[in-house]
């Protein structure tokens, strides 16, 4: 029997994908073919070069590497974990089932630090360092603090920096354990599920995403509390606070920093859905 062609070993992916429930097959399993082709050959495919390879035969070890990931796959695990990265706003991220696998939601809370006035930023369980790094190489010269309880996720987040090219402090730290200074600007994508809903998620977040970057282990509100408390003393006068939220928790934690005494408004996604809580503290 001859080798598959590129085309012939996609489509048997695509019907395996489905079967396990994976919602676009064609697009991850094209995704993976392109990544293990540029592994297989020592570099990058571009997108307009992928229809002739897959014409072509392939060769076993490219059969064998592919059929690896569309194993992997299968599982259920991610397709940014298998391929080590994720493009999130202008820059690619290494990401590991150690970090939260940065999402373009997300990218509503950069927009709108971009559109504030700061000298230098706390981003608190920044994990991979998408939302710091990404506002520090928009704003050169500008500081930046990433805290984060996983020595695993702070390596990524330092990788991460030093391949695009920015400057940023990164510690361990449990929220503001450790944070000394003051900050025109506090950000944080925190874990916001409530854990009545973990059995709800995808296989991909419940079972292969770090369990402490997605929830409290109660209600989802509990990293806000913390946040909120001790914003006002580690914030310059007039100092922002922006945070993620899930699409039904704005009043929530709208209430939570308006009872820090902060002015608040919600900010959507690109969906319309609350997305983003911005809180003004002092004048």
């Amino acid at each position: 029997m001859s080798p598959p062609t590129g085309k012939e070993l996609c489509l048997a992916a695509q019907e395996r994908l489905e079967g396990a429930g994976v919602e676009d097959a064609y697009r991850d399993a094209s995704l993976l073919f392109m990544h293990v082709l540029g592994e297989v050959l020592g570099a990058r495919v571009k997108r307009h070069h992928l229809a002739q390879y897959l014409k072509d035969q392939v060769s076993p070890d490219l059969e064998a590497a592919f059929t690896r990931a569309i194993d992997a796959r299968v599982a259920r695990r991610p397709v940014s974990q298998i391929i080590g990265r994720r493009a999130f706003w202008k820059h690619e991220f290494r990401v590991t089932s150690d970090t939260l696998d940065p999402r373009p939601e997300t990218e509503t809370l950069v927009e709108a630090a971009l559109e504030l006035p700061w000298r230098n930023v706390l981003d608190m369980g920044t994990g991979t360092g998408a939302i710091l790094i990404s506002l520090l190489a928009e704003r050169p010269g500008r500081a930046g603090t990433g805290t984060e309880i996983s020595p695993a996720a702070l390596d990524v987040a330092r990788e991460n920096a030093q391949v695009i090219g920015v400057t940023a402090q990164l510690i361990a730290a449990d929220w503001y354990d450790g944070v000394t200074g003051r900050y025109d600007l506090i950000v944080s994508n925190p874990p916001y599920i409530a854990l009545e809903e973990m059995a709800g998620l995808a296989p991909e977040l419940r079972e292969w995403e770090p369990y402490q970057a997605l929830t409290d282990g109660a209600d989802g509100l509990t990293a806000y509390r913390a946040i909120a408390a001790g914003a006002a003393e580690h914030l310059t006068p007039g100092g922002h606070v922006l945070v993620e939220i899930g699409s039904t928790q704005g009043a929530a934690v709208a209430t939570i920093f308006r009872r820090q005494g902060a002015e608040t408004r919600l900010i959507p996604d690109l969906d319309g859905r609350d997305r983003v809580v911005l809180a003004r503290f002092g004048s």
